[in-house]
């Protein structure tokens, strides 16, 4: 006890020092006073305590566990084929593997994570709008884009809290079900995976947000944000089946001719942000992917199947990480336009 007592009060004395008082306890009180970062909790609040936010998030931990169960009963006759190039990264297997019956986690958040983003921003703007809030808000002493700024930043929030815990659930109950210990590797795939899926969910949030501002009514930027995630999920690609069967050139054309043909399809698939998503996941978590487009016979000779560091394959997804991250860019450089240029009066 007495040398607790001892280590005790110097503590006490640096806690209560004027100079830390300074350096941290104003800041934080600043930080906490700050009119945006009082939006900003007033925003998170509101998205966790939603019956949408909720459903979406049981949603998504339930397909999780899900594919987690069906990669575990499948994961022993994987990690026997020894002629698999991945067969050093079995964590990432739990990521992968599948049976056929449920599809890989990657591919559910794919599906489900524009549905978070569009859940999160379609009534972002024009809920304040219709009940008078809007403009009571803009009556206070604060900067006008602090509103739209504190929107954007606490369902950033939101969404980066929610595939982080996940994905440390995710690791955890993996080691303690299976016993397997993630490589330094295959951890910071998992934690690319993540960013990614963070960007790609943004990416839809922000493209929400811009129908909230475009449209009066939260359903009819609803709708419209649906509409484009079905049009790029399922219609676009019917689309670009139909052109590729008339553009596609007779048997007896030169490779030359056919490589072009490739590079034109995709090019067309390269603008959905659902295939470039899908493009860098499966390259993340399946480090034996070398390239996401066709490869001729020059450089396919004399290559062997083995896996990528983690450094060749952020080089070989770059594309497709660039391109998300510049389409989110401009959803949100279009979205605070048509905000600061909207009238909120009634």
């Amino acid at each position: 006890m007495k040398t607790l007592n001892r280590l005790h009060n110097p503590l006490l004395y640096i806690k209560e020092s004027s100079f830390l008082d300074v350096l941290f306890k104003k800041e934080l009180k600043e930080k906490e006073t700050s009119p945006f970062w009082i939006m900003v909790q007033k925003e998170i609040s509101d998205h966790i305590h939603s019956w949408r936010f909720i459903v979406l998030l049981a949603l998504i931990v339930f397909t999780c566990f899900g594919s987690l169960y069906t990669s575990i009963g499948n994961l022993q006759e994987a990690l026997n084929n020894l002629k698999d190039p991945n067969h050093s990264f079995a964590f990432l297997k739990l990521l992968t593997v599948t049976d056929h019956t449920l599809p890989p986690f990657h591919v559910f958040i794919g599906f489900l994570g524009p549905l978070l983003g569009i859940s999160l921003g379609f009534d972002a703007v024009n809920s304040e709008m219709n009940n008078g809030s809007l403009v009571r808000i803009m009556a206070q002493p604060i900067h006008r884009d602090y509103l739209i700024n504190a929107k954007f930043t606490a369902a950033i929030i939101t969404i980066s809290t929610l595939f982080i815990s996940l994905s440390l659930l995710f690791v955890g109950s993996g080691i303690l079900i299976t016993g397997l210990t993630p490589s330094p590797e295959e951890f910071l795939r998992i934690l690319a995976f993540t960013a990614l899926s963070i960007l790609y969910v943004s990416f839809w949030l922000n493209l929400s947000i811009i129908f909230s501002i475009k449209f009066k009514q939260a359903a009819t930027s609803a709708l419209t944000s649906i509409a484009v995630w079905l049009f790029f999920t399922i219609f676009y690609q019917i689309l670009v089946n139909i052109v590729a069967k008339v553009l596609m050139p007779s048997h007896v054309s030169n490779p030359l001719q056919l490589e072009s043909y490739k590079r034109v399809i995709m090019g067309f698939m390269g603008i959905v942000p659902s295939q470039l998503f899908s493009d860098a996941t499966t390259t993340l978590l399946v480090p034996s992917v070398r390239s996401l487009g066709s490869l001729s016979m020059s450089q396919m000779y004399g290559a062997l199947p083995s896996a990528l560091p983690l450094r060749e394959s952020l080089i070989v997804v770059w594309p497709q990480l660039t391109g998300l991250f510049a389409a989110t860019i401009v959803c949100f450089a279009i979205s605070y336009y048509l905000f600061m240029r909207r009238e909120i009066r009634g």
